[in-house]
């Protein structure tokens, strides 16, 4: 989605409409559901994922960062810790895209 923030902005309003691909759709779908209900999942919704394309590793992938996303928002809530301007979130990412996410 770089370069297309009509497109970013379509999926945060609703990546349900937005103009994405189908297994996009399908593996929201199923990161929604990690963050409101994770023990509700089911073989038959990751067998959905396999279907529509998704190997083992990109669900994996996705749960982990789902639930990172979620212990840290929960840290940053309970310690105080400031969050970033949207201007330090902007210039954060293309310092990652230039220079990936190593220290060096």
């Amino acid at each position: 989605m770089l370069g297309d923030q009509a497109k970013v902005d379509a999926v945060l309003a609703d990546y349900r409409t937005a103009p994405i691909p189908e297994p996009e759709k399908a593996l929201l779908a199923f990161v929604e559901k990690v963050n409101r209900n994770a023990a509700g999942i089911d073989q038959a919704e990751v067998d959905a994922l396999h279907a529509a394309g998704w190997s083992d590793e990109a669900i994996y992938d996705a749960i982990n960062v789902c639930g990172l996303f979620n212990f840290y928002n929960r840290w940053v809530d309970a310690t105080g810790v400031h969050e970033m301007s949207p201007e330090g979130h902007r210039e954060s990412g293309k310092r990652i895209a230039r220079h990936g996410y190593g220290l060096g």
